[in-house]
């Protein structure tokens, strides 16, 4: 694709993003509503990065006598299937999804951490109502686990609004109150996340829950990168729950890019951008990319001590997806697990920690930690000719080229007794090989970079402005807008929003208008 014809005639194009993420489409849609020239530019053939949804087509292991047409139409995410962050995320709630059609739906349980194994196997679940988590958890593991899960979450669900902008705003506001609420609640919020980190449930049943979500972060369980992951994802299931969007995280994208396209942004697909020389001119730059990628494009154009420091920033461990398609719903041997869109396999807080430690020691464990996710319980339309899609990853060392089939099917049968029986097909994405559908996943790295303490404070470098990267030559600044900047991973579109933000203030344009213009629009 020619020159001219990226950017649109125009000599210099005032934003080109470079990957269209859920970040990198937040940028570009804060930026073309403040009325800037938007190109953004998508090395893959289709938008959305993490959030896509296609069938699952024929690249799969088919049990024999298998519909194998039927199988390969089935609609299947990506990457992210579950969206607790998307309903919490400052940037989505100004954005309205719904008011752009987009329907989240929430199942009845958030998560659920199956314990034991074999038919006797029982289950602590986190539903959306923490009255009825705390009866359950006092059902099974007594008034001890019970009392744990209460004095964790309940100042923090009570605090929800805050504590989500606490942390997923900006971290130069973050002891702020939400807009129209009294300033000490930022304050309470802030108070009540920090014991969370501290001192939340380490052992038993609560432990065992508390450390399914944890463990999101693939972080030490004792950190408090895998505490705070914790504390922020288990008040969402309580508060706001953990939604799927109806018919597939393509929705998501979908509104984005219809609000872009409205507001005079384009995407163009099929450009992949691997050095300088492949962007067209431009007063700024925005890259939904991981760290390695965006070095390998600005390379020598970046600021000596950026460029230092970028290069000191750290990947993370891995993840292997593997796609499930059953007859029939999953038959959970404690039928309350049937409740949840999200279930985590890894057993006790000590199964865990040993599965954890092995990974970061660059082993593949000999059982895994195992995310499960199942939208047809929230979304039962996913269901076709009595088909469903279960989508499950199981955590590895990083560049892992293992086939994780029998190693998710291993952990799903301790829990799910007969589960085999209901398997029609599977299809398993090693670690090494995400990157081919979306190359921020470089070697598997799902979270664009290690999440420590460090890291999640100096991400990807310490720096007051964290997403702006400097100039970099021919009039033009760069920023980082993707998971590798605050705050983090997640399908929030927050890393996005505030380098636009940051972009818009360098300009000497109101920031605040922007947030307006996307509450007005």
């Amino acid at each position: 694709m020619g020159e001219a014809e990226l950017t649109g005639g125009a000599d210099v194009r005032d934003v080109v993003v470079v990957g269209s993420g859920p970040n990198g489409l937040a940028a570009a849609v804060t930026l073309a509503r403040a009325g800037l020239d938007v190109l953004v530019l998508e090395a893959e053939g289709t938008v959305g990065g993490g959030a896509r949804t296609a069938p699952l087509g024929c690249d799969v292991v088919l049990r024999p006598g298998a519909d194998a047409a039927a199988v390969a139409g089935l609609p299947h995410d990506l990457c992210s299937a579950v969206h607790p962050l998307a309903v919490a995320s400052p940037f989505f709630q100004a954005f309205d999804l719904a008011a752009h059609g987009v329907r989240l739906v929430a199942p009845e349980a958030s998560y659920a951490h199956p314990l034991g194994a074999g038919q006797r196997s029982r289950a602590a679940v986190a539903y959306r109502d923490l009255d009825r988590t705390l009866a359950s958890l006092h059902e099974l593991g007594g008034s001890r686990a019970a009392r744990a899960w209460e004095r964790t979450f309940r100042p923090l669900v009570d605090r929800h609004d805050a504590v989500a902008r606490l942390l997923l705003d900006d971290r130069r506001r973050a002891l702020r109150a939400v807009p129209g609420a009294p300033a000490a609640r930022g304050a309470a919020a802030a108070s009540a996340v920090a014991r969370g980190i501290l001192a939340p449930p380490r052992s038993g049943v609560a432990g065992a829950l508390f450390a399914g979500v944890a463990v999101h972060a693939m972080a030490p369980l004792a950190s408090a990168a895998a505490a705070g992951t914790g504390a922020l994802l288990g008040t969402l299931a309580h508060a706001r729950g953990w939604p799927v969007p109806v018919g597939g995280s393509q929705a998501i994208t979908d509104a984005l890019v219809a609000d872009l396209q409205v507001h005079g942004g384009k995407v163009v697909t099929g450009v992949r951008v691997r050095s300088r020389r492949d962007l067209p001119p431009a007063r700024d730059y925005v890259l939904d990319t991981n760290v390695p990628t965006a070095l390998a494009v600005l390379g020598d154009d970046l600021p000596v001590h950026v460029r230092a420091a970028l290069r000191r920033f750290r990947g993370g461990p891995a993840a292997a997806t593997v796609a499930l398609v059953l007859d029939g719903p999953v038959p959970w041997a404690d039928d309350a697990v049937g409740q949840a869109g999200t279930v985590h396999l890894g057993g006790s807080v000590a199964e865990i920690r040993a599965a954890q430690a092995a990974v970061r020691a660059g082993r593949h464990a000999e059982r895994p930690v195992v995310l499960l996710g199942d939208p047809t319980v929230a979304d039962p339309a996913r269901e076709r000719g009595g088909l469903r899609v279960v989508w499950a990853y199981a955590h590895v060392p990083a560049g892992s080229d293992r086939d994780v089939t029998e190693d998710v099917l291993s952990q799903l049968e301790r829990y799910a007794p007969g589960v085999r029986d209901r398997v029609v097909a599977t299809r398993c994405t090693p670690a090494v090989r995400l990157s081919e559908h979306d190359e921020n996943l470089r070697d598997g790295d799902i979270a664009s970079g290690a999440i420590t303490t460090w890291q999640m404070v100096a991400r990807p470098r310490l720096a007051w402005e964290p997403h702006l990267l400097g100039d970099v030559g021919r009039g033009s600044r760069a920023y980082l807008a993707s998971a590798a900047t605050p705050p983090g991973p997640g399908v929030h579109g927050m890393g996005g929003f505030l380098a636009a933000q940051s972009l818009l203030r360098r300009r000497g344009l109101d920031p605040g208008a922007a947030v307006a213009g996307l509450v007005a629009g």
